[in-house]
């Protein structure tokens, strides 16, 4: 039986090929998404019942609901969704470009320079500058960052393991930036900041996900674009010079994207940890190492992490609102202690 579904165009000038496992296993994903998103939204201090979330969708709904649905959880929900998602496809990106199953944009500063620009703006522009300014503050210091980590690790090209080790260092630099920061401010700032900055999708409106969606629809689609290069790199960096590919030119490519997709994701909901160490993980273990599936797949799995948090998070403390953030980390730091076991076994082996 074939294992491989090929699509073609009529012409015949466009065709490529998908595993049926692995379609399967995005379906499956794509479903468990739907279904876990209902299921969140009717979840809460007053619960809804599923089907009702589903008739108010379809917009033939009742009205005393549509308050709660369409105010207050579903732009919380979505955004959950995108953050994770981003953070996600953010993570598997740093992964293959350094080549380390460490990898992950909380650990190798980018997170913690989104931190830094987000902080800034917040404790200095805030009330004065809109806040549309925000995830731009947080991509710049999250650009800002990677450049230093960037230009630090550069020796006759960029190596891996030199860019993972800089770029724990600058994570701790950062870190203690931001504590510095939040430490000199007012008591009001100073609340604000720490919130924001433990991961929390609290007050969450439509405005802010029409913000956050363009970046999603624009940076996922071009690491998509990028499946062929990044294929071709795993191969190592000498074959991929000898096949024609700009090795340095892509990486830094690569680098750009996964930036950009941390830093809109710390813009909007602050510090959520180790989502981008987790999702491609797994989606490594369920669809194998095509970069194609596993954009999608990392996407889909981080998103399904963090509004799953975001729902413990909102739902089990009531009437309290604990950040997304503390229960990502929560799952997060066992699983990178595991990773770092892992390993070790490996070299020693």
């Amino acid at each position: 039986m074939d294992k491989y579904v090929t699509l073609r165009s009529k012409t015949g000038s466009f065709s490529f090929q998908v595993e049926k496992r692995a379609a399967l296993i995005l379906g499956g994903l794509f479903l468990c998404s739907l279904l876990l998103f209902v299921i969140c939204t009717s979840l809460g201090s007053s619960y809804i019942p599923p089907l009702a979330v589903v008739q108010q969708f379809l917009g033939i709904g009742e009205k005393e609901y549509e308050f709660i649905l369409h105010v207050l959880r579903l732009p919380r929900v979505t955004m959950a969704y995108f953050v994770g998602a981003a953070l996600g496809v953010s993570g598997l990106i740093l992964q293959r470009v350094i080549r380390n199953p460490l990898g992950s944009p909380d650990i190798v500063g980018v997170t913690g320079g989104a931190s830094g620009g987000a902080i800034v703006f917040i404790v200095f522009f805030m009330g004065s500058v809109s806040l549309r300014w925000l995830p731009l503050a947080a991509i710049l210091g999250a650009a800002i960052a990677t450049l230093f980590i960037y230009s630090l690790s550069w020796k006759k090209g960029v190596t891996p393991i030199r860019l993972i080790l800089i770029g724990i260092g600058i994570s701790a630099l950062m870190n203690a930036f931001v504590t510095m920061m939040i430490v000199i401010s007012e008591t009001a700032v100073t609340t604000k900041a720490y919130l924001w900055l433990t991961g929390s999708f609290y007050g969450t409106n439509w405005e802010d996900v029409s913000l956050m969606v363009p970046w999603i629809v624009i940076l996922i689609p071009l690491a998509l674009l990028l499946t062929g290069i990044v294929n071709v790199k795993e191969l190592g960096d000498d074959v991929a010079l000898g096949l024609g590919v700009r090795v340095q030119w892509y990486r830094f490519i690569l680098i750009a994207i996964s930036v950009g997709l941390a830093g809109v994701a710390v813009a909007f909901a602050g510090g959520i940890g180790f989502v981008g160490l987790i999702a491609p993980h797994v989606a490594r273990m369920l669809l194998g190492r095509s970069f194609a599936r596993l954009v999608l797949g990392s996407a889909m799995i981080g998103g399904l992490i963090v509004i799953l948090a975001d729902t413990i998070a909102r739902t089990a403390f009531l009437p309290l609102d604990i950040p997304a953030g503390v229960f990502t980390a929560g799952i997060g730091a066992p699983f990178f202690i595991y990773l770092l076991y892992r390993n070790q076994q490996r070299l020693k082996g």
